[in-house]
């Protein structure tokens, strides 16, 4: 019962965050033409597709914080939640708004205190994105894999991310830190401001741009080194063999922690989209069959941003609002992927635990 609740939940916010996009893809196909099929699906370049609707949703959060509707949005939320984890109030409400408006997004709902933030609190802020999932894209996970698996996913990822969070990054903040103060309007005018978060929204898409090809093309140079050296054995599949134990650990058959171990690997290599192609039809090479415990261990792992790619996305999201502070994430990067990935074990061990 609970679960079927909680997938008409996520359905509707998906459907929400699908109808957006629709609109954003309105304004990205006048723009680019015929590059852009507003009637068909799957057909647009990923840069239209899943980066151009950041402009738009950059947009909407600017109308909400010049209505003073994201700052109350930010206490509320920050104070309900940090009740229950005991952290921050800032930390709480950005791992809730990463779930729903993205990871990149979420950094332009924060964008006036992001310069600000120190070090350790930049780091939590990170992670818990990079844990999360986009609502936008939760609709087309569940053409993918189970329903079941991802809304499990993104409720054990959220209370997760604080779990490994505060192991990995412990402080404690006191009352002077805990206060969320969002800075005033000003005097700017309302157009003033929409151009405003227009542009950023345009900064983070070209910044995630570079970051994305610079990081694909390395990892593309990766596997073929690899491959040339070992006679067809990618980077990646020898990246499947050393997360076999990883897979044991989290309840996999034996049997079987090979297969989900270069899942796993294309998760992390590539991204989450290229990793669920595995669980479809139209899969390279043939759909994988895992067992009912394999595939549930699996697809609750893959359910999340931790992945390469999404260390230049964060840090390029970031370098485009706040330069210092995008140099900073891109340092603490491979942690970064560290923590997250955890969390996304964590997960998948205990949906192995229930299955």
């Amino acid at each position: 019962m609970h679960i079927v609740i909680g997938q008409a939940v996520i359905g509707f916010l998906a459907g929400i965050f699908e109808a957006l996009i629709g609109f954003a893809t309105e304004g990205t196909a006048f723009v680019f033409g015929g590059l852009v099929d507003v009637e068909s699906e799957g057909t647009a370049p990923f840069v239209f597709a899943a980066l151009a609707p950041i402009i738009f949703i950059s947009a909407l959060i600017g109308i909400l914080q010049y209505l003073r509707v994201l700052p109350i949005m930010i206490r509320l939320v920050g104070l309900a939640l940090s009740k229950v984890t005991g952290a921050g109030r800032l930390e709480s409400f950005n791992a809730v708004s990463s779930a729903v408006i993205g990871q990149s997004e979420n950094l332009i709902a924060i964008k006036k205190i992001l310069p600000d933030l120190p070090p350790h609190r930049l780091y939590t802020i990170s992670a818990s994105a990079m844990s999360t999932v986009s609502m936008s894209i939760v609709g087309a996970y569940m053409t993918m894999i189970e329903p079941r698996y991802v809304v499990a996913a993104i409720v054990l990822n959220l209370f997760g991310a604080f779990i490994v969070v505060a192991l990995l990054n412990p402080y404690v903040l006191d009352e002077e830190e805990d206060v969320i103060v969002m800075p005033e309007r000003g005097e700017q005018s309302f157009f003033e401001m929409l151009g405003e978060y227009i542009l950023d929204g345009g900064k983070v898409v070209l910044s995630i741009v570079a970051m994305l090809i610079g990081f694909v093309a390395l990892m593309a140079l990766l596997n073929g080194i690899v491959s040339t050296l070992t006679g067809g054995t990618t980077f990646q599949t020898l990246l499947g063999y050393m997360f076999w134990p990883f897979a044991f650990l989290t309840g996999v058959p034996a049997a079987e922690c090979a297969s989900v171990g270069q899942i796993v690997a294309t998760k992390l290599i590539s991204n989450e989209f290229v990793a669920m192609l595995s669980f479809t039809d139209a899969a390279p090479g043939g759909k994988v069959e895992l067992s009912e415990r394999a595939t549930a261990i699996t697809q609750t792992f893959l359910v999340s941003f931790a992945n390469f790619s999404s260390i230049g996305i964060i840090a390029g999201a970031a370098k485009s609002l706040a330069p210092e502070q995008g140099d900073r994430i891109a340092r603490f990067g491979l942690k970064l992927l560290y923590g997250a990935t955890l969390v996304s074990f964590l997960s998948a061990t205990i949906v192995g635990l229930i299955v």
